[in-house]
């Protein structure tokens, strides 16, 4: 077998995966029960050992056994025999991850970070309060707000509601309804345990997924999916902002000998299930481009039509394990399998995918020249560690022992749009307040003056006018009435 390849197992020769072609990425479908998971974890162990790094969800918990070297069973010895294999029992390192931080060391990103398409697609929301949310996004970087935490972004939203009217005439309409609907949402979120995913300190993805041992070999990075998979949405934003992540942050290196990283996406159904088009084009995007930052994307799904075509034509490396067809539906569903690949005229290839075996698959990758094998029946090679979940006291004692320990365990908590908000909430308070506190005292102390102190010039003005003219008048009128007085007496004389 070449050194420069992944084995998978046996059809009526070796089949595997060239790694310089293994960043063209790949697909790995069949019903429940089929042997998926113990492929997927066969393909990791040889990813590893050709000191290519891996990331996978263990959405069952059974892929954490391959921390733990296996152990020599009757269907492993089996197998081993019928393909001629020599077992290399062996455990592979290994680092945990969980967005709750029980199962493994706290994964996190800030909300800035995410960004507003992931965000809106997480919380579901509709166009306008999309846009609404797209006009926070950019009010926060125009005044300088870190979005770091669900925290952050409640306070920035609550600030827009009570400036909404001015905000309106430069950047477009902010409603208060479409703010209320996404404070709704965020709520949502939190019940569904978004708050552990968001703030600091963020994940590196450059540094801490693409981790070599002491040996060279690619460690295995495995996150906790089990209680993730109870907000499916969530599980699968998070992994689409992983791999848009990588995308960002890792450089162009063209087609190297080996892939830099590997992805295996499973339960990938739920990244397209009611997907808006936008989302779509991103995934399409990032599948396509990311192959030049040397990372190999590989979706692993009960059936191949839950991957677009637009992504699905992407995926050059395909193993195919069987597909039950009771319905018309799932006949359909079988046909379509058939005719993704490259035919052998040996099989009949949608027969074969009805009746394959546990363990058995359709194999097809691509060959040197990068064109799709023909199709071919293989027995999946056994995995060299433990097939089956660690305990919970192997699992710690490799958590304490990683070499992230430490490093993502205590939340930061540093000022952010949070605190300015709320430092600019409580100055303006205190404005008001010691404008009241002014006017009341210049009011007290009108009263103790009897009004003289404190008036204004027109005020004054007019009060000595009037201590100047009452007199006067006053001894008019005095005048008046002695004449008429004096004249009356004279007439009555």
């Amino acid at each position: 077998m070449p050194d420069d390849c992944v084995f998978i197992g046996k059809s009526d020769k070796p089949e595997y995966i060239l790694l310089k072609l293994a960043n063209r990425h790949g697909l790995i479908t069949g019903a429940t029960g089929t042997g998926k998971t113990v492929t997927l974890q066969g393909l990791a162990e040889s990813f590893s050992d050709q000191g290519v790094p891996v990331f996978c969800a263990d959405v069952k918990g059974d892929l954490s056994g391959v921390a733990e070297m296996g152990v020599e069973k009757g269907w492993i010895k089996e197998r081993a025999a019928m393909l001629g294999y020599e077992v290399p029992y062996s455990a592979h390192p290994v680092i945990f991850w969980d967005l709750f931080g029980e199962q493994g060391h706290p994964i996190r990103t800030t909300v800035t970070e995410l960004g507003p398409l992931l965000l809106s697609r997480l919380m579901d929301l509709s166009d306008a309060q999309e846009g609404v949310l797209n006009i926070a996004f950019r009010i926060a970087d125009d005044e300088k707000l870190p979005l770091l935490d669900l925290k952050d972004l409640q306070s920035l939203l609550q600030n827009l509601a009570s400036r909404a009217k001015d905000l309106t005439t430069k950047y477009g309409n902010v409603s208060k309804v479409s703010i209320g609907a996404i404070q709704r949402s965020l709520l949502v979120l939190e019940q569904q345990g978004a708050e552990y995913f968001f703030g600091e300190p963020a994940l590196d993805v450059r540094k801490d997924l693409m981790r070599k041992d002491s040996d060279g070999r690619g460690y295995i990075s495995v996150l906790a999916a089990d209680k993730l998979m109870q907000s499916p949405r969530l599980y699968a934003t998070f992994l689409l902002f992983l791999l848009s992540e990588l995308f960002e942050e890792l450089p162009e290196v063209g087609d190297p000998k080996k892939p830099k990283l590997v992805f295996f996406f499973d339960e990938a159904h739920l990244l397209f299930r009611d997907a808006p088009k936008v989302l779509l084009e991103k995934v399409e995007q990032v599948v396509r481009l990311i192959r030049s930052k040397g990372v190999g994307v590989y979706f692993v799904t009960q059936n191949p039509r839950d991957i677009p075509d637009t992504v699905s034509r992407q995926l050059g490396n395909r193993v195919q394990h069987a597909l039950r067809a009771f319905t018309p539906s799932e006949q359909k569903a079988v046909k379509a399998a058939a005719e993704t690949f490259r035919e052998n005229p040996d099989i009949d290839t949608e027969t074969a995918i009805m009746e394959l075996g546990i363990g058995e698959a359709l194999v097809s990758t691509l060959d040197k020249k990068g064109q799709p094998s023909m199709v071919e029946h293989t027995f999946i090679k056994p995995p060299s560690s433990q097939v089956g979940p660690l305990s919970p006291k192997q699992r710690r004692a490799i958590i304490e022992d990683s070499p992230v320990a430490g490093v993502y365990d205590e939340v930061l908590d540093r000022k952010s749009a949070y605190e300015i908000l709320k430092k600019r909430t409580e100055q303006r308070a205190k404005e008001l307040a010691e404008a009241e506190a002014a006017d009341e005292k210049t009011k007290t102390s009108r009263k103790k003056s009897g009004g003289r102190r404190g008036d204004s010039f027109w005020t004054a003005l007019g009060k000595s006018v009037v201590r100047s003219v009452v007199p006067m008048a006053t001894r008019v009128l005095e005048d008046a009435i002695k004449r008429n007085t004096m004249g009356g007496i004279s007439r009555r004389r």
